[in-house]
């Protein structure tokens, strides 16, 4: 290693630390104010508003994302942007959260005179106590003096990753006060591999699955299995219970004298099958783990009676793997 990979290896291990340790500050001095605006947020009747300027705007509309993607609403409004116009986008009922280091931006004046003007409480993020953003907030919530993580103090990096911690900490407090569940979280993350890893089988079965009655002749089970196209048809009895599954393995072991059998007399007994609010991923595992292409889907109190059918392919069109 040359001396200078080995100068920024130690450079890039100083700022990481740099950062933990600010961390760990944020963390301790945490109290009852964090806690007030936790509380002030919770009572918002409208819309979470995050505004910040320069990078303390870049990590206000990652706060915002937060927030709405976890079961407060919100967005983020530019204060630049605001007294332009955008101050239609704050109004009563809602809650505003302002980020400055320094608590001085000039940019900010418009948004914070609104929010006195119309009764909207607002939250200050900030690193200097006595500034006019922490003066003017309802509840301040102040970083603490530690340095940035550049050798000159002058580039944002310690004081913009506590801010977005603390934003992240705000949406988690809010988040399990509400109960949020992975059931809501779904409901926001429908795409990308975040999503497929939330998919119920109820969303991906098909709801018509492939069945046969026990005393259904071979030949024309075999018909049924080629016409559906899954591989594998469900064995029910006169109620409709599901008594068993054929699959291509079945056909195998019985080849002898095939023909003259009955579904029931082919079948394999208490297949694996799994229920509609079940992870898709779970079937997915099953599925693997038994070297199977299909699960039966089945109601828990309907009787043992398959509602449905879900294939490997379901899973992998989904993203899921």
């Amino acid at each position: 290693m040359t001396s200078s990979t080995t100068d920024f290896l130690a450079t890039g291990q100083r700022v990481i630390r740099r950062e933990a340790e600010a961390l760990s500050a944020l963390a301790e001095a945490l109290g009852e104010s964090f806690s007030k605006a936790v509380e002030l947020l919770m009572a918002a009747r409208g819309r979470v508003i995050v505004s910040g300027m320069g990078k303390s705007g870049h990590i206000a509309r990652k706060i915002a994302a937060t927030f709405a993607s976890t079961g407060t609403p919100a967005h983020f409004v530019h204060p630049a942007e605001a007294s332009h116009g955008d101050l239609g986008m704050v109004a009563e009922g809602d809650v505003l959260i302002v980020l400055s280091n320094s608590g001085e931006t000039p940019e900010l004046a418009d948004i914070l005179a609104h929010a006195k003007r119309f009764s909207i409480p607002v939250v200050a993020i900030a690193g200097r106590e006595g500034s006019t953003l922490m003066r003017q907030a309802d509840v301040g919530l102040l970083l603490p003096q530690v340095p940035e993580a550049c050798e000159t103090g002058i580039v944002p990096t310690t004081s913009t990753t506590m801010t977005l911690a603390l934003g992240d900490a705000l949406a988690i407090a809010l988040m399990e006060h509400r109960a949020f569940t992975p059931d809501h979280f779904r409901l926001f993350h429908p795409g990308g591999k975040l999503g497929a890893r939330l998919l119920k089988v109820g969303d991906l079965m098909h709801t018509d699955p492939p069945l046969v009655d026990g005393d259904m002749p071979m030949g024309d089970v075999l018909v049924e299995i080629s016409r559906r196209g899954f591989g594998v048809v469900g064995v029910t009895n006169g109620e409709g219970a599901l008594l068993g599954i054929i699959t291509d393995g079945d056909l195998r072991r019985n080849l002898d004298g095939l023909m003259s059998r009955r579904a029931g007399e082919v079948m394999t007994r208490a297949p694996r099958t799994i229920g509609p609010d079940a992870l898709a991923g779970e079937a997915l595992a099953v599925m693997n783990d038994r070297k199977i292409t299909c699960l039966l889907v089945t109601e828990t109190g309907a009787g043992n009676r398959a509602i449905g059918i879900l294939h490997v392919h379901d899973c992998l069109r989904a993203g899921l793997s």
